[in-house]
């Protein structure tokens, strides 16, 4: 299987991501140091009347330069939490995580009922929809029926991820938008010093600023999906991917506070090293190959080993390029899962199952003799 590019591309922190364009001569040099522009401190006003000079003509400072290009963000400076008080920011974060976890896999657990009950009456909704299309004349180059062929043709992986690479092509855009910047660093960025700590450890699963971090990551997750659907299910494997990048961050949030070492970081490569892991881990012996380098095969057991061994070196000597403690976090993530967090959590469903189920035979309106046993 070549599933490739996956080993050297993964998670960038944003500072990082515009480090490329520094060279360029669009960012000056105090953004890639802070990742804000520090603004010109005001002498106070004396409140004594004094004779009004004439004003000097009008010259764009540097900021108002900046903030007319439409291609670089403005980054609001953060300060850095003091050391007392710094894993006490941690906890809103913890709570977060452990919250949309549950609340992630009880959601997935609803969608799988509600799929297997539905799935009779879309057997004859299907056979109905045949018999019409029959009786119908058929038309050439119709572009709704090319893209049913297309899709169908998907496996249930793809069709899976589709959503998930659609929802970061939009992020993506939106980084474009002149208006949309502050509210994008604010939400789409993770960062333990931001005021803003829990939105964007879900939010900056989907943000990419760059195109080619984006194409990577989309890319490894496409060739992973079709394996990791087959052996999770669509249900369990959305719960895993969501779960994964908020766990993904927290890791990342812990790493920043113990070496502070403050920074925003995007991107998807926390969940996608949980869903690389997750293969790896369940199917040890499969062939994997790096794209550029087809000819060179390795096992998915050592491809897993080199990966954590990498990004344990890079938390270890404070590389900066990577965001490697949230690539960590994932990938133990994963590991943990298929060894042991399958059977604790999704095996375990059955009662949250019954409970769902009661509510919609017996307290749902206009359902109180709908009977039948829970999926």
């Amino acid at each position: 299987m070549a599933w490739g590019s996956c080993f050297v591309r993964l998670r960038l922190t944003t500072k990082d991501v515009l480090r490329s364009s520094v060279k360029g001569g669009r960012w000056p040099h105090s953004c890639q140091q802070r990742c804000g522009f520090k603004k010109a401190t005001r002498k106070p006003e004396t409140k004594r009347v004094v004779e009004e000079e004439p004003a000097p003509p009008h010259t764009e400072s540097s900021e108002t330069t900046v903030h007319h290009r439409t291609s670089t963000p403005h980054w609001d400076q953060q300060v850095p939490p003091s050391s007392p008080r710094a894993f006490g920011r941690l906890i809103k974060p913890l709570v977060f995580t452990v919250g949309f976890t549950g609340c992630s896999f009880g959601s997935a657990a609803i969608w799988q009922y509600e799929s297997l009950k539905s799935r009779v009456q879309s057997y004859f909704d299907e056979i109905r929809a045949d018999w019409l299309e029959k009786l119908r004349p058929q038309k050439r180059g119709d572009m709704r029926k090319e893209i049913n062929h297309w899709w169908n043709r998907l496996s249930e992986g793809q069709r899976t991820v589709t959503g998930i690479i659609a929802a970061n092509v939009v992020v993506f855009c939106c980084w474009r938008v002149p208006s949309l910047q502050r509210s994008m660093i604010k939400y789409f960025t993770s960062n333990p010093a931001s005021k803003t700590l829990c939105a964007p450890m879900l939010l900056s699963t989907f943000s990419h600023f760059s195109f080619f971090h984006m194409a990577a990551n989309m890319y490894v997750l496409w060739s992973f999906s079709t394996s990791a659907v087959s052996m999770l299910g669509r249900e369990q494997f959305m719960a895993v991917y969501l779960s994964a990048g908020v766990i993904s961050t927290f890791a990342s949030y812990v790493s920043k506070m113990a070496t502070g070492r403050f920074g925003p970081s995007l991107g998807a490569s926390g969940a996608i090293m949980t869903i690389l892991a997750a293969v790896c881990t369940k199917m040890p012996e499969a062939k994997l190959a790096i794209i550029f380098l087809p000819m060179f095969t390795f096992s998915a057991a050592n491809a897993l080993k080199a990966i954590i061994a990498l990004d344990t070196t890079g938390v270890v000597l404070g590389w900066k390029f990577f965001d490697h403690a949230a690539h960590l976090g994932g990938a133990m993530f994963g590991i943990w899962y298929i060894l042991f967090g399958h059977e604790l959590i999704w095996k375990n469903r059955e009662p949250f199952v019954k409970l769902w189920h009661n509510f919609r035979t017996r307290g749902g309106p206009g359902r109180g003799g709908d009977q039948g046993g829970a999926v």
